[in-house]
Protein backbone atom coordinates (compact mmCIF):
# COMPACT_ATOMS: atom_id res chain seq x y z
CA UNK A 1 0.00 0.00 0.00
CA UNK A 2 1.23 3.50 -0.91
CA UNK A 3 1.46 7.12 -0.06
CA UNK A 4 -2.51 7.77 0.80
CA UNK A 5 -3.98 9.97 -2.14
CA UNK A 6 -6.21 12.96 -3.13
CA UNK A 7 -7.74 12.49 -6.42
CA UNK A 8 -9.98 15.11 -7.67
CA UNK A 9 -12.11 13.77 -10.23
CA UNK A 10 -13.69 15.81 -13.58
CA UNK A 11 -17.24 14.71 -15.31
CA UNK A 12 -15.49 13.21 -18.00
CA UNK A 13 -14.74 10.36 -16.18
CA UNK A 14 -17.40 9.46 -14.38
CA UNK A 15 -19.53 9.74 -18.27
CA UNK A 16 -16.77 7.55 -19.68
CA UNK A 17 -16.92 4.94 -16.28
CA UNK A 18 -19.79 5.53 -14.01
CA UNK A 19 -17.74 2.29 -11.57
CA UNK A 20 -15.15 4.57 -11.43
CA UNK A 21 -15.00 5.64 -7.59
CA UNK A 22 -14.29 2.00 -6.69
CA UNK A 23 -10.91 2.27 -8.94
CA UNK A 24 -8.98 4.40 -6.35
CA UNK A 25 -7.87 2.12 -3.60
CA UNK A 26 -7.61 3.30 -0.65
CA UNK A 27 -7.25 7.11 -1.46
CA UNK A 28 -9.57 9.92 -1.10
CA UNK A 29 -11.86 11.58 -3.78
CA UNK A 30 -13.01 15.01 -4.10
CA UNK A 31 -16.31 15.67 -6.39
CA UNK A 32 -16.57 19.74 -7.25
CA UNK A 33 -20.31 20.42 -7.06
CA UNK A 34 -19.81 21.27 -10.41
CA UNK A 35 -19.44 17.92 -11.70
CA UNK A 36 -22.82 16.95 -9.94
CA UNK A 37 -24.81 20.10 -11.69
CA UNK A 38 -22.95 18.63 -15.48
CA UNK A 39 -24.13 15.31 -14.53
CA UNK A 40 -27.59 16.68 -14.11
CA UNK A 41 -27.51 17.73 -17.33
CA UNK A 42 -26.23 14.41 -19.16
CA UNK A 43 -29.20 12.39 -16.93
CA UNK A 44 -31.98 12.78 -19.79
CA UNK A 45 -31.27 10.50 -23.32
CA UNK A 46 -30.74 7.23 -24.76
CA UNK A 47 -26.80 7.14 -25.12
CA UNK A 48 -24.38 5.63 -22.97
CA UNK A 49 -23.57 8.70 -21.62
CA UNK A 50 -26.56 9.28 -20.05
CA UNK A 51 -26.63 5.75 -18.64
CA UNK A 52 -23.97 6.22 -17.22
CA UNK A 53 -24.31 9.35 -15.50
CA UNK A 54 -27.96 7.84 -13.80
CA UNK A 55 -26.42 4.87 -12.81
CA UNK A 56 -23.55 6.71 -11.05
CA UNK A 57 -25.84 9.22 -9.64
CA UNK A 58 -27.83 5.87 -8.07
CA UNK A 59 -24.59 4.56 -7.11
CA UNK A 60 -24.04 8.22 -5.12
CA UNK A 61 -27.09 7.86 -3.61
CA UNK A 62 -26.70 4.58 -2.01
CA UNK A 63 -23.07 5.96 -0.21
CA UNK A 64 -24.03 9.45 0.89
CA UNK A 65 -24.42 10.24 4.48
CA UNK A 66 -24.47 12.93 6.24
CA UNK A 67 -20.65 14.03 6.47
CA UNK A 68 -20.33 13.77 2.73
CA UNK A 69 -19.71 17.70 2.64
CA UNK A 70 -17.39 17.29 5.39
CA UNK A 71 -15.68 14.20 6.72
CA UNK A 72 -16.57 12.49 3.99
CA UNK A 73 -18.31 8.94 3.08
CA UNK A 74 -16.81 6.12 3.68
CA UNK A 75 -16.64 3.88 0.10
CA UNK A 76 -16.47 0.80 1.49
CA UNK A 77 -13.61 -1.47 2.61
CA UNK A 78 -10.25 -1.07 1.12
CA UNK A 79 -11.48 2.44 -0.02
CA UNK A 80 -10.78 6.08 0.84
CA UNK A 81 -13.58 8.44 1.46
CA UNK A 82 -15.84 10.52 -1.10
CA UNK A 83 -16.39 13.86 -0.98
CA UNK A 84 -18.18 16.90 -2.50
CA UNK A 85 -16.49 20.09 -2.35
CA UNK A 86 -19.24 23.01 -2.77
CA UNK A 87 -19.16 26.86 -2.82
CA UNK A 88 -15.85 28.97 -3.81
CA UNK A 89 -12.54 27.87 -3.21
CA UNK A 90 -9.61 30.10 -2.93
CA UNK A 91 -7.05 29.02 -6.07
CA UNK A 92 -4.72 31.96 -6.67
CA UNK A 93 -2.96 30.61 -9.44
CA UNK A 94 -6.50 29.49 -11.54
CA UNK A 95 -8.03 32.58 -10.71
CA UNK A 96 -5.15 34.21 -12.38
CA UNK A 97 -4.16 31.92 -15.36
CA UNK A 98 -7.86 31.35 -15.97
CA UNK A 99 -10.42 33.96 -15.24
CA UNK A 100 -13.20 32.47 -16.89
CA UNK A 101 -15.40 30.93 -14.91
CA UNK A 102 -15.61 27.65 -17.02
CA UNK A 103 -17.06 24.63 -15.40
CA UNK A 104 -13.31 23.08 -16.17
CA UNK A 105 -11.67 26.00 -14.13
CA UNK A 106 -13.95 25.18 -11.12
CA UNK A 107 -12.65 21.39 -11.25
CA UNK A 108 -9.00 22.60 -11.70
CA UNK A 109 -9.39 25.49 -8.70
CA UNK A 110 -10.59 22.53 -6.21
CA UNK A 111 -7.19 20.64 -6.85
CA UNK A 112 -4.95 24.03 -6.30
CA UNK A 113 -7.23 24.27 -3.33
CA UNK A 114 -7.05 20.89 -1.80
CA UNK A 115 -3.28 20.68 -2.66
CA UNK A 116 -2.08 24.10 -1.03
CA UNK A 117 -4.93 22.30 2.26
CA UNK A 118 -3.00 19.16 2.57
CA UNK A 119 0.71 19.82 1.37
CA UNK A 120 2.32 16.67 2.49
CA UNK A 121 -0.45 14.82 0.51
CA UNK A 122 -0.38 14.51 -3.35
CA UNK A 123 -3.82 15.86 -4.75
CA UNK A 124 -3.72 14.51 -8.63
CA UNK A 125 -6.31 15.66 -11.20
CA UNK A 126 -7.98 12.99 -12.59
CA UNK A 127 -9.71 13.76 -16.25
CA UNK A 128 -10.02 12.56 -19.96
CA UNK A 129 -9.68 16.00 -21.13
CA UNK A 130 -6.47 16.50 -23.33
CA UNK A 131 -6.65 20.14 -22.60
CA UNK A 132 -7.45 20.62 -18.77
CA UNK A 133 -4.34 18.63 -18.62
CA UNK A 134 -2.39 21.14 -20.36
CA UNK A 135 -4.23 23.17 -18.41
CA UNK A 136 -3.11 21.55 -14.88
CA UNK A 137 0.60 21.46 -15.69
CA UNK A 138 0.73 24.80 -16.86
CA UNK A 139 0.39 25.97 -13.46
CA UNK A 140 1.96 23.09 -11.76
CA UNK A 141 -0.91 20.94 -10.82
CA UNK A 142 -0.62 17.23 -10.69
CA UNK A 143 -3.04 15.31 -13.25
CA UNK A 144 -3.35 12.17 -15.40
CA UNK A 145 -5.81 10.21 -17.51
CA UNK A 146 -8.30 8.16 -16.12
CA UNK A 147 -5.93 4.84 -17.31
CA UNK A 148 -7.93 1.59 -15.54
CA UNK A 149 -9.14 0.39 -18.68
CA UNK A 150 -6.11 1.15 -20.76
CA UNK A 151 -3.97 -1.24 -22.56
CA UNK A 152 -0.58 -1.34 -22.28
CA UNK A 153 0.72 -2.90 -25.34
CA UNK A 154 -0.76 -2.16 -28.88
CA UNK A 155 1.88 -3.28 -31.09
CA UNK A 156 -0.35 -5.86 -32.36
CA UNK A 157 -2.09 -3.27 -34.49
CA UNK A 158 0.74 -2.26 -36.73
CA UNK A 159 1.93 -5.68 -37.87
CA UNK A 160 -0.49 -8.09 -40.49
CA UNK A 161 -0.37 -11.94 -39.29
CA UNK A 162 2.45 -14.12 -38.06
CA UNK A 163 4.68 -15.69 -40.67
CA UNK A 164 6.90 -18.03 -39.51
CA UNK A 165 9.86 -19.39 -41.56
CA UNK A 166 11.89 -22.07 -41.68
CA UNK A 167 9.43 -24.69 -41.20
CA UNK A 168 9.74 -28.47 -42.15
CA UNK A 169 8.59 -28.58 -45.59
CA UNK A 170 7.47 -31.69 -44.93
CA UNK A 171 5.32 -30.82 -42.23
CA UNK A 172 3.58 -27.75 -44.65
CA UNK A 173 3.45 -31.24 -47.15
CA UNK A 174 1.13 -33.20 -44.43
CA UNK A 175 -1.03 -29.90 -44.07
CA UNK A 176 -1.70 -29.33 -47.66
CA UNK A 177 -2.58 -33.53 -47.46
CA UNK A 178 -4.18 -33.42 -44.45
CA UNK A 179 -8.27 -33.00 -44.07
CA UNK A 180 -8.42 -32.70 -40.11
CA UNK A 181 -4.84 -30.86 -39.54
CA UNK A 182 -2.42 -31.30 -37.88
CA UNK A 183 -1.49 -31.75 -33.78
CA UNK A 184 -0.52 -28.51 -32.71
CA UNK A 185 2.22 -30.62 -30.73
CA UNK A 186 4.22 -30.94 -33.70
CA UNK A 187 5.00 -27.19 -34.16
CA UNK A 188 8.16 -25.09 -32.33
CA UNK A 189 5.40 -22.28 -31.62
CA UNK A 190 2.96 -23.94 -30.00
CA UNK A 191 3.64 -22.26 -26.71
CA UNK A 192 2.75 -18.63 -28.05
CA UNK A 193 -0.08 -19.12 -30.93
CA UNK A 194 -3.26 -17.67 -29.66
CA UNK A 195 -7.04 -19.56 -30.41
CA UNK A 196 -8.04 -18.96 -33.92
CA UNK A 197 -4.87 -17.61 -35.25
CA UNK A 198 -3.96 -17.05 -38.39
CA UNK A 199 -0.71 -17.18 -40.11
CA UNK A 200 2.04 -17.95 -42.64
CA UNK A 201 4.11 -20.90 -42.32
CA UNK A 202 6.97 -20.87 -45.02
CA UNK A 203 9.75 -23.62 -45.65
CA UNK A 204 13.09 -23.09 -48.66
CA UNK A 205 10.42 -24.53 -51.05
CA UNK A 206 6.78 -24.09 -49.89
CA UNK A 207 4.14 -21.78 -47.81
CA UNK A 208 0.63 -22.28 -46.42
CA UNK A 209 -2.15 -20.30 -45.19
CA UNK A 210 -3.05 -21.84 -41.52
CA UNK A 211 -5.02 -21.73 -39.02
CA UNK A 212 -4.55 -22.83 -34.70
CA UNK A 213 -8.05 -24.05 -33.86
CA UNK A 214 -8.12 -24.36 -30.28
CA UNK A 215 -11.41 -26.84 -29.86
CA UNK A 216 -9.39 -29.69 -32.33
CA UNK A 217 -5.96 -28.49 -30.97
CA UNK A 218 -5.18 -28.57 -34.59
CA UNK A 219 -3.12 -26.28 -37.62
CA UNK A 220 -4.76 -26.33 -40.66
CA UNK A 221 -4.92 -25.42 -44.13
CA UNK A 222 -6.84 -21.89 -45.05
CA UNK A 223 -8.32 -21.96 -48.19
CA UNK A 224 -9.44 -18.68 -50.33
CA UNK A 225 -13.33 -18.91 -49.93
CA UNK A 226 -16.10 -16.48 -51.64
CA UNK A 227 -18.41 -14.67 -49.97
CA UNK A 228 -21.50 -13.09 -52.05
CA UNK A 229 -19.71 -12.10 -54.94
CA UNK A 230 -16.47 -10.82 -53.16
CA UNK A 231 -12.96 -12.35 -52.89
CA UNK A 232 -10.34 -12.04 -50.77
CA UNK A 233 -7.66 -10.13 -52.26
CA UNK A 234 -4.71 -10.83 -50.11
CA UNK A 235 -4.08 -13.14 -47.24
CA UNK A 236 -5.34 -10.77 -44.76
CA UNK A 237 -8.65 -11.05 -46.29
CA UNK A 238 -8.10 -14.76 -46.84
CA UNK A 239 -7.79 -14.69 -43.00
CA UNK A 240 -10.72 -12.33 -41.97
CA UNK A 241 -13.25 -14.71 -44.48
CA UNK A 242 -11.70 -18.28 -42.28
CA UNK A 243 -13.09 -16.35 -39.25
CA UNK A 244 -15.88 -15.12 -40.21
CA UNK A 245 -17.58 -17.91 -41.48
CA UNK A 246 -16.59 -20.09 -38.66
CA UNK A 247 -19.81 -20.30 -36.29
CA UNK A 248 -17.78 -21.57 -33.23
CA UNK A 249 -16.10 -18.23 -33.06
CA UNK A 250 -18.93 -15.99 -31.28
CA UNK A 251 -16.73 -13.01 -31.22
CA UNK A 252 -14.41 -11.24 -33.76
CA UNK A 253 -12.15 -7.97 -34.25
CA UNK A 254 -11.32 -6.98 -37.45
CA UNK A 255 -9.02 -3.98 -37.44
CA UNK A 256 -7.37 -2.27 -39.95
CA UNK A 257 -6.93 1.33 -41.69
CA UNK A 258 -9.49 2.59 -44.08
CA UNK A 259 -9.55 1.19 -46.98
CA UNK A 260 -8.49 -2.44 -45.68
CA UNK A 261 -11.93 -3.88 -46.53
CA UNK A 262 -13.76 -4.42 -42.94
CA UNK A 263 -17.02 -3.93 -42.95
CA UNK A 264 -17.30 -4.66 -46.62
CA UNK A 265 -16.35 -8.40 -45.45
CA UNK A 266 -17.86 -8.57 -42.43
CA UNK A 267 -21.29 -7.80 -44.44
CA UNK A 268 -20.31 -10.42 -47.54
CA UNK A 269 -19.65 -13.19 -44.68
CA UNK A 270 -22.74 -12.06 -43.12
CA UNK A 271 -24.68 -12.88 -46.33
CA UNK A 272 -23.18 -15.67 -47.33
CA UNK A 273 -24.16 -17.58 -43.35
CA UNK A 274 -27.46 -16.21 -44.21
CA UNK A 275 -28.89 -19.26 -43.68
CA UNK A 276 -27.39 -19.79 -40.11
CA UNK A 277 -29.29 -16.76 -38.56
CA UNK A 278 -32.70 -14.89 -38.48
CA UNK A 279 -31.15 -12.26 -39.31
CA UNK A 280 -28.18 -9.29 -40.05
CA UNK A 281 -27.58 -6.25 -37.89
CA UNK A 282 -25.44 -3.73 -38.92
CA UNK A 283 -24.98 -1.15 -36.92
CA UNK A 284 -22.71 1.89 -35.82
CA UNK A 285 -22.32 4.50 -33.20
CA UNK A 286 -23.08 8.12 -33.98
CA UNK A 287 -20.02 10.05 -32.76
CA UNK A 288 -21.24 13.49 -33.92
CA UNK A 289 -24.23 13.58 -32.25
CA UNK A 290 -23.31 11.65 -28.75
CA UNK A 291 -23.28 14.65 -27.04
CA UNK A 292 -26.44 16.25 -28.52
CA UNK A 293 -30.52 15.64 -28.84
CA UNK A 294 -30.46 14.78 -32.73
CA UNK A 295 -33.79 16.15 -32.39
CA UNK A 296 -32.39 19.21 -34.54
CA UNK A 297 -32.44 16.91 -37.31
CA UNK A 298 -34.98 16.77 -39.61
CA UNK A 299 -37.45 13.71 -40.67
CA UNK A 300 -38.54 10.86 -38.14
CA UNK A 301 -35.48 8.92 -35.73
CA UNK A 302 -34.41 6.89 -39.26
CA UNK A 303 -34.51 9.79 -41.36
CA UNK A 304 -31.97 11.97 -39.01
CA UNK A 305 -29.59 9.05 -38.27
CA UNK A 306 -29.84 8.43 -42.34
CA UNK A 307 -26.39 10.31 -43.07
CA UNK A 308 -24.35 8.49 -40.55
CA UNK A 309 -25.31 4.87 -41.91
CA UNK A 310 -24.60 5.29 -45.41
CA UNK A 311 -20.94 4.31 -45.30
CA UNK A 312 -22.85 0.93 -44.46
CA UNK A 313 -25.13 1.38 -47.01
CA UNK A 314 -22.32 2.06 -49.43
CA UNK A 315 -20.82 -1.18 -48.31
CA UNK A 316 -23.82 -2.61 -48.90
CA UNK A 317 -23.97 -1.14 -52.78
CA UNK A 318 -20.59 -2.89 -53.48
CA UNK A 319 -21.99 -6.35 -52.91
CA UNK A 320 -25.33 -5.55 -55.10
CA UNK A 321 -22.51 -3.98 -57.91
CA UNK A 322 -20.81 -7.87 -57.93
CA UNK A 323 -24.60 -9.16 -59.58
CA UNK A 324 -27.28 -8.16 -62.20
CA UNK A 325 -29.65 -6.11 -61.41
CA UNK A 326 -32.37 -8.65 -62.22
CA UNK A 327 -30.10 -11.69 -60.42
CA UNK A 328 -31.31 -13.89 -57.20
CA UNK A 329 -29.01 -12.59 -55.33
CA UNK A 330 -30.19 -8.81 -55.74
CA UNK A 331 -33.66 -9.91 -55.30
CA UNK A 332 -32.74 -11.60 -52.07
CA UNK A 333 -30.82 -8.61 -50.48
CA UNK A 334 -33.51 -5.95 -51.13
CA UNK A 335 -36.56 -8.66 -49.71
CA UNK A 336 -34.02 -9.38 -46.39
CA UNK A 337 -34.60 -5.22 -46.49
CA UNK A 338 -38.33 -5.55 -46.82
CA UNK A 339 -38.96 -7.82 -44.18
CA UNK A 340 -36.39 -7.14 -41.34
CA UNK A 341 -33.62 -10.04 -41.79
CA UNK A 342 -31.50 -7.13 -43.22
CA UNK A 343 -30.90 -4.25 -40.76
CA UNK A 344 -28.83 -0.95 -41.32
CA UNK A 345 -29.02 1.68 -37.89
CA UNK A 346 -27.44 3.21 -35.55
CA UNK A 347 -26.27 1.09 -32.49
CA UNK A 348 -28.42 3.71 -30.03
CA UNK A 349 -31.54 1.87 -31.40
CA UNK A 350 -29.73 -1.76 -30.55
CA UNK A 351 -29.17 -1.22 -26.79
CA UNK A 352 -31.35 -2.87 -24.10
CA UNK A 353 -32.63 -5.29 -26.97
CA UNK A 354 -31.84 -9.34 -26.46
CA UNK A 355 -29.77 -10.58 -29.54
CA UNK A 356 -31.05 -14.08 -30.71
CA UNK A 357 -29.89 -16.19 -34.05
CA UNK A 358 -28.19 -13.21 -35.45
CA UNK A 359 -24.92 -11.88 -37.29
CA UNK A 360 -24.47 -8.60 -35.61
CA UNK A 361 -21.91 -6.48 -37.19
CA UNK A 362 -20.23 -3.30 -35.04
CA UNK A 363 -18.66 -0.70 -37.33
CA UNK A 364 -16.92 2.21 -35.96
CA UNK A 365 -16.24 0.44 -32.56
CA UNK A 366 -13.08 2.35 -32.02
CA UNK A 367 -15.37 4.92 -30.78
CA UNK A 368 -17.13 3.04 -28.40
CA UNK A 369 -15.44 2.91 -24.68
CA UNK A 370 -15.04 -0.09 -23.06
CA UNK A 371 -18.12 -0.39 -20.93
CA UNK A 372 -20.12 0.32 -24.27
CA UNK A 373 -18.60 -2.70 -25.91
CA UNK A 374 -19.50 -5.20 -22.84
CA UNK A 375 -22.99 -3.63 -22.66
CA UNK A 376 -23.16 -4.92 -26.38
CA UNK A 377 -21.61 -8.12 -26.03
CA UNK A 378 -24.03 -8.82 -23.01
CA UNK A 379 -26.80 -8.37 -25.76
CA UNK A 380 -26.01 -11.71 -27.74
CA UNK A 381 -28.43 -14.26 -26.70
CA UNK A 382 -28.15 -18.14 -28.56
CA UNK A 383 -27.15 -18.64 -31.73
CA UNK A 384 -25.23 -14.86 -32.26
CA UNK A 385 -21.98 -13.79 -33.83
CA UNK A 386 -21.01 -10.61 -32.99
CA UNK A 387 -18.23 -8.75 -35.06
CA UNK A 388 -16.54 -5.26 -34.30
CA UNK A 389 -14.64 -3.60 -36.65
CA UNK A 390 -12.63 -0.21 -36.14
CA UNK A 391 -9.69 1.57 -37.43
CA UNK A 392 -7.55 2.70 -33.93
CA UNK A 393 -5.94 5.37 -35.88
CA UNK A 394 -9.40 7.00 -36.65
CA UNK A 395 -10.89 7.94 -33.12
CA UNK A 396 -13.57 10.90 -33.14
CA UNK A 397 -14.87 10.33 -29.59
CA UNK A 398 -13.22 13.54 -27.91
CA UNK A 399 -11.94 11.23 -24.92
CA UNK A 400 -11.04 7.93 -26.16
CA UNK A 401 -7.43 7.19 -27.29
CA UNK A 402 -5.99 3.95 -29.32
CA UNK A 403 -5.24 2.38 -25.90
CA UNK A 404 -8.73 3.41 -23.65
CA UNK A 405 -11.14 2.53 -26.71
CA UNK A 406 -13.80 -0.22 -26.35
CA UNK A 407 -12.30 -1.97 -29.58
CA UNK A 408 -8.65 -2.67 -28.17
CA UNK A 409 -9.91 -3.20 -24.69
CA UNK A 410 -12.14 -5.88 -26.04
CA UNK A 411 -9.49 -7.87 -27.74
CA UNK A 412 -6.85 -7.49 -24.93
CA UNK A 413 -9.34 -9.00 -22.58
CA UNK A 414 -10.90 -11.56 -24.83
CA UNK A 415 -7.39 -12.35 -26.97
CA UNK A 416 -6.92 -15.95 -24.93
CA UNK A 417 -10.65 -17.28 -25.41
CA UNK A 418 -11.62 -20.08 -27.50
CA UNK A 419 -14.19 -18.20 -29.58
CA UNK A 420 -12.48 -15.20 -30.39
CA UNK A 421 -10.49 -14.28 -33.09
CA UNK A 422 -8.81 -11.01 -33.96
CA UNK A 423 -7.28 -10.18 -37.59
CA UNK A 424 -5.26 -7.36 -38.11
CA UNK A 425 -5.90 -5.91 -41.84
CA UNK A 426 -2.76 -4.12 -43.13
CA UNK A 427 -3.11 -4.27 -47.33
CA UNK A 428 -5.36 -1.19 -48.09
CA UNK A 429 -7.45 -2.34 -51.17
CA UNK A 430 -10.09 0.42 -51.53
CA UNK A 431 -7.83 1.92 -54.50
CA UNK A 432 -4.43 3.13 -55.13
CA UNK A 433 -5.22 6.79 -53.63
CA UNK A 434 -6.55 5.82 -50.91
CA UNK A 435 -3.63 3.44 -49.97
CA UNK A 436 -1.54 5.91 -50.57
CA UNK A 437 -2.96 8.87 -48.64
CA UNK A 438 -3.09 6.08 -45.80
CA UNK A 439 0.19 5.93 -45.70
CA UNK A 440 1.58 8.99 -46.20
CA UNK A 441 -1.18 11.39 -44.55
Amino acid sequence: MGTKKNFVIDTNVILHDYNCLKNFQENDIYLPIIVLEELDEFKKGTEQINFNAREFVRELDLITDDNLFSTGAPLGEGLGRLFVVTGTVDAPKVSSSFPVPKPDHQILAVAEYLEAKYPKMKTILVTKDVNLRMKARSIGVLCEDYITDKVVNIDIFDKSSEIFDNIDPTLIDRIYSSKDGLDIGEFDFKDIIRPNECFVLKSDRSSVLARYNPISRTVYRVNKTKNYGIEPRNAEQTFAFEILNDPNVKLVALTGKAGTGKTLLALAAALGKLSDYKQILLARPIVALSNKDIGFLPGDAQEKVAPYMQPLFDNLNVIKNQFPSNSPEIKRIEDMQKSGQLVIEALAFIRGRSLSETYCIIDEAQNLTPHEVKTIITRAGEGTKMVFTGDIQQIDHPYLDSQSNGLVYMIDRMKDQSIFAHINLIKGERSELSELASNLM
